[in-house]
């Protein structure tokens, strides 16, 4: 599938990248990784999935981010869910499925957090893989080296090499701050709607307890977790396309 050109809105003075199709409701929300955009293989996946089904379609670039402008330094939880927030409240109608991809995933919760709170009832589904909610002060700070945390003191952020780019992942001390005000897991956590989460035991970056520690907190009625055996954190092999495409169109059908 070849991708439209994007349209812009500007989200506190950010410059965020937006692509949307109109169609059936259930509609469906993409929210990507960290440092991914929104071209990758599952949100072109679920793009072409979406127009075969007359279904709406929703994706954007996070500040910092494939097509939207700013600094990636500059983003924080709150920040990349504030402008998620805007795109979804700008653009969508009806109900919608929210898709969340590593923290995407956790951006997915905190927005059916914030919605619910102004009395909008329209998320009807989550489908989260690889999630990887509170990731910074569960997985990130737990493991700082000595030298990170001089470097976060110093200099306020540390670099990692990536497996997934040929630039260093950056790690800021405002994003972990700001994380610390964004844990969901913290509690019981009541989405009000049905939760498919999609888990490869392979990740290496996100451990299945993550996982299975989320489903715990989760209404026990309302969550299907999928193990997938060999499955790394970016899903995007053919069989987790499928798994995902599966989950998807599963949440869509009880979602109507």
């Amino acid at each position: 599938m070849t991708a439209t050109a994007p349209t812009f809105l500007d989200v506190d003075g950010s410059r965020i990248a937006v692509r949307h199709t109109s169609g059936a409701t259930p509609g469906i929300v993409w929210l990507g990784g960290y440092k991914s955009d929104m071209l990758g293989t599952k949100a072109e996946m679920l793009a072409d999935w979406t127009a075969r089904e007359g279904r709406a379609f929703l994706r954007h670039d996070y500040s910092g981010h494939g097509e939207s402008g700013g600094a990636f330094v500059d983003g924080t939880i709150s920040k990349w869910l504030s402008q998620s927030l805007a795109v979804f409240r700008h653009f969508t109608k009806g109900n919608q499925i929210l898709v969340g991809s590593s923290i995407g995933a956790w951006i997915a919760l905190r927005m059916v957090q914030e919605l619910r709170k102004a009395g909008d009832t329209n998320v009807v589904g989550l489908v989260l893989l690889a999630p990887a909610p509170d990731f910074t002060s569960e997985l990130v700070e737990p493991v700082l080296t000595k030298a990170q945390k001089r470097d976060l003191a110093e200099k306020g952020f540390f670099a990692e090499p990536s497996d997934y780019s040929t630039e260093a992942y950056i790690y800021t001390r405002a994003l972990i701050e700001d994380g610390r005000d964004n844990r969901v897991m913290t509690g019981p956590i009541d989405t009000h709607c049905p939760v498919h989460i999609l888990q490869g035991l392979a990740d290496p970056d996100v451990p299945s307890s993550h996982a299975l520690r989320l489903v715990g907190l989760l209404p026990a009625d309302d969550v299907t977790l999928s193990l997938i055996p060999d499955g790394d954190h970016r899903l995007s092999r053919p069989q987790d396309l499928d798994m995902l495409v599966r989950a998807v169109g599963d949440i869509a059908r009880r979602g109507k």
